[in-house]
C-alpha cells in the first residue's frame, strides 16, 4: 500500500484487506483514507469498492492464497500472488514480465527467487546452466509468520522457478534466517555450473541483468565482481549434474545484496521490498496493457 501510494502513477489503492482489526497496516490505511476491511477476502467481496477493483495483490501465505484464489478466481479479478503457492505461472519481471499477463493468477515466486532467478537467467542466455544453487540469507526480524510457515514451499517453489524461468537444468534453493543484531541486509549467493563458454559474455550478461533489476529495486546490487572458478576436481560437480546434460567446466558465483527502500518496512528487509517492488511492476504493466488506472 505505502509503496503504491508513494511511487505509482498507474495504480490506485482500492482497499486494504486484513484479518486483525487492530493491525498497524489497517490503522495506517484508515488514516490515509484507504477503504479497509478486517474480514479477509470475504469482507472485501462485500465492499462497494470491490466493483472497481481489477487487480488483487495477495501477500498472505501459501495456504491462504489457495483459499483466496478459490474465492476470487470466479470473480474475474487478476491475482498477483506474493506467496509461494505457485498456482499460476511464475513471473520475474526482467526475465518474463510480459509472457503470462493474460493469466488471471500470476505468481511472484519468492523473495530469493526474485533476487536470484534473473542472475541464473542471465547466465543461461549465454550458455547452458547445468546446475544452479542459490542461498538467500535474510534477517530473522524480516521473516514474519507467513515466511516461517512457508519454508518448505520457499525451497520447492524457488528451485522449480530456477529451472522453469531461470533456465537451469537442475537447481536447489536454500534460505537462512539470520538472527544477528543489528539485523543484516538481505544477501544472496548464486552458484552456476556451466560447460565451456565465453566467460566475458557471461559476466557482461550478469552485470546487465543486475542493472535491469536495480531499475525497479534501487537497493539491488552486486557485492563484488562475478567470480569464475575452473573445476579441476569435478567429482562433486558430477554428482550435481545429469551426465546427459553435459560436463561442468566452470563455476560462476555471484554475490548480491538487496537493501529495502524503507518506505514502511526497515531497510534491512530487502527480501520483502523486492517482492513488493516486483509485484508492483507486474501490476503497473497489467494496467498499461489495459490502458487505464487499475486498483
Amino acid at each position: 500500500m505505502i509503496k503504491m501510494l508513494r511511487t505509482s502513477d498507474r495504480l490506485a489503492m482500492g482497499a486494504l484487506v486484513g484479518i486483525d482489526p487492530d493491525s498497524d497496516g489497517l490503522s495506517r490505511a484508515k488514516r490515509l483514507g484507504v477503504p479497509i476491511t478486517a474480514d479477509g477476502v470475504r469482507g472485501l467481496m462485500k465492499m462497494p469498492e470491490f466493483d472497481d477493483i481489477s487487480i488483487v495483490f495477495d501477500a498472505t501465505s501459501a495456504s491462504g492464497h489457495i483459499a483466496n484464489a478459490a474465492l476470487l478466481g470466479p470473480t474475474g479479478r487478476t491475482l498477483v500472488d506474493l506467496t509461494p503457492a505457485a498456482i499460476g505461472p511464475f513471473v520475474v519481471p526482467p526475465v518474463n514480465l510480459t509472457e503470462h499477463l493474460d493469466k488471471r493468477n500470476v505468481n511472484m515466486v519468492t523473495c530469493g527467487g526474485q533476487a536470484t532467478i534473473p542472475i541464473v537467467a542471465a547466465v543461461s542466455t549465454v550458455t547452458d546452466v547445468l546446475y544452479a544453487e542459490i542461498v538467500a540469507s535474510i534477517s530473522s526480524r524480516s521473516a514474519g509468520p507467513g515466511t516461517r510457515a512457508n519454508i518448505d514451499e520457499f525451497t520447492e517453489t524457488t528451485s522449480r522457478a530456477l529451472e522453469v524461468v531461470g533456465g537451469a537444468r537442475r537447481a536447489k534453493a536454500i534460505i537462512v534466517l539470520n538472527p544477528a543484531e543489528p539485523p543484516l541486509i538481505m544477501r544472496d549467493t548464486v552458484h552456476c555450473l556451466i560447460g565451456d563458454a565465453d566467460l566475458d559474455a557471461v559476466e557482461q550478461s550478469v552485470t546487465a541483468m543486475a542493472d535491469s533489476v536495480a531499475a525497479y529495486v534501487p537497493g539491488y546490487r552486486l557485492k563484488q565482481q562475478v567470480q569464475v572458478r575452473k573445476l579441476d576436481d569435478q567429482s562433486t560437480a558430477r554428482d550435481l549434474v545429469d551426465h546427459r546434460d553435459g560436463t561442468p567446466r566452470w563455476q560462476v558465483s555471484v554475490f548480491l545484496e538487496v537493501e529495502g527502500a524503507a518506505h514502511y518496512l526497515p531497510a534491512y528487509a530487502g527480501n520483502l521490498d523486492i517482492m513488493t517492488s516486483a509485484a508492483l511492476r507486474v501490476g503497473e504493466t497489467l494496467s498499461e496493457r489495459r490502458g487505464a488506472c487499475a486498483s
